[in-house]
């Protein structure tokens, strides 16, 4: 799990000039939590080739962000070559919504905004309809699959929280040879209305991480279900 903190960048270059300039602020579109506050439109900004995300020059423009760490990530980007993201999530749901180039933050030249990430409108929907997170994913064959991660050793079985990587379960049985999982299973079938033949454990039978692969439901309502369930 990534360390939480708060990062804010600015540029003093780039505060804008007198009361009547226009600052922007923007939204996770996920969970409406605040993420960016710039002097110019993302729709105005540059966009990389590779992955369509918006290029914020920190240079020539007010970059304060509202984020988390989410560690670093390299990804091949063509025969040989290998590209370094230092990525950041939203810090209200923990999607992924930006990244930079450089480890230090506070002199990172770049901040690349995800494309379809950020929102200027803080309730452009409710949580029943923001899009799935990445945890629940849709297979062939009609099949969801939904990764979980499991708080073993509690009083109760709950869902604490739907973040972007995983569900959060909590379970009374210990994770250890398998204990849980029986247990687990149950849970997660009363809370999506499903028998115990239509879902299956496809990894993380002795550990914490967990892979569940449900049937006859699609990952829209595999999603509303767990919301519903989850402890506020």
């Amino acid at each position: 799990m990534p360390k939480r903190t708060t990062h804010t960048y600015s540029s003093e270059d780039a505060v804008p000039d007198g009361p009547d300039s226009d600052l922007f602020v923007y939204y996770c579109k996920h969970c409406s939590s605040h993420v960016l506050i710039t002097d110019s439109q993302l729709q105005k900004m540059p966009k990389r080739k590779t992955d369509q995300a918006y290029v914020l020059d920190k240079k020539n423009h007010l970059a304060r962000l509202n984020i988390s760490e989410a560690g670093k990530l390299l990804l091949k980007r063509g025969e040989g070559k290998l590209e370094k993201q230092f990525r950041m999530n939203c810090v209200g749901c923990e999607l992924f919504v930006c990244y930079r180039a450089e480890e230090d933050l506070e002199s990172c030249s770049f901040v690349y905004i995800v494309d379809g990430a950020l929102s200027t409108i803080a309730a452009e929907t409710n949580r029943q309809d923001a899009p799935v997170p990445p945890c629940i994913s849709k297979l062939d064959g009609g099949l969801v699959q939904v990764a979980i991660e499991v708080e073993d050793r509690a009083q109760r079985s709950a869902i604490i929280r739907v973040n972007a990587d995983d569900v959060r379960v909590t379970i009374a049985a210990p994770v250890a040879r398998g204990e849980a999982n029986n247990e687990l299973l149950e849970f997660m079938g009363r809370v999506l209305g499903l028998k115990l033949t239509q879902m299956t454990l496809q990894r993380g039978w002795n550990n914490k991480s967990k892979l569940l692969v449900v049937e006859d439901m699609t990952a829209r309502q595999v999603y509303e279900k767990l919301l519903e369930a989850a402890q506020p």
